[in-house]
């Protein structure tokens, strides 16, 4: 199954200040969401964000803000995103059956959300690029799991094309000069 923009939602799970410095290839990680994030905001993709005990672990990473802007940002203490009855509350109000997660950590609150999503009768796509965890083993580990349980694995540039679906078009022509350069 292809991702459709307008039946899309854009998950981006705590991606925190105090998370972000012991996730591996972190750098990498904040840049490939941030990228989607934008393209997400220019296709008009609903943002969703997660912050797991943000008291402890801090807000999103400073590098995101203007992914997240006009986001609505959920604080959550399970590690899966559904067993929060805001979250659970929010996504039932977009009312979108494709969610797209990315961040962090894959092993736990990408794992743990992706599975109760996908029970819940979701279709589940996880950009591969853009989640991460503190050893890659764990995320590699996580990625093979939820390929098993049906979760879709794509990269941030698949998700791109899929939701601009066809070349020709102003939009197409704007995004690909401002965020996909040869």
């Amino acid at each position: 199954m292809l991702m459709q923009v307008d039946q899309s939602v854009l998950i981006i799970v705590d991606a925190q200040e105090k998370l972000a410095p012991v996730i591996h290839q972190r750098d990498q990680l904040i840049a490939r969401m941030r990228w989607l994030g934008e393209i997400a905001n220019e296709l008009d993709v609903p943002v969703l964000v997660t912050e797991q005990y943000p008291k402890g672990l801090g807000i999103s990473v400073d590098a995101l803000s203007g992914v997240i802007e006009n986001a609505q940002v959920i604080e959550k203490m399970h590690f899966s995103a559904m067993q929060e009855p805001n979250f659970v509350n929010a996504i039932n109000d977009i009312s979108r059956p494709q969610v797209v997660l990315m961040g962090m950590e894959t092993h736990v609150c990408i794992l743990q959300t992706a599975l109760d999503l996908i029970a819940d009768d979701y279709q589940v796509f996880v950009v591969e690029d853009a989640v991460g965890s503190r050893r890659d083993s764990d995320k590699q580990t996580a990625l093979q799991r939820m390929r098993q349980e049906g979760v879709v694995i794509i990269s941030s540039e698949m998700a791109a094309y899929e939701w601009l679906h066809r070349s020709g078009t102003d939009q197409f022509r704007h995004i690909t000069k401002n965020w996909i350069r040869g």
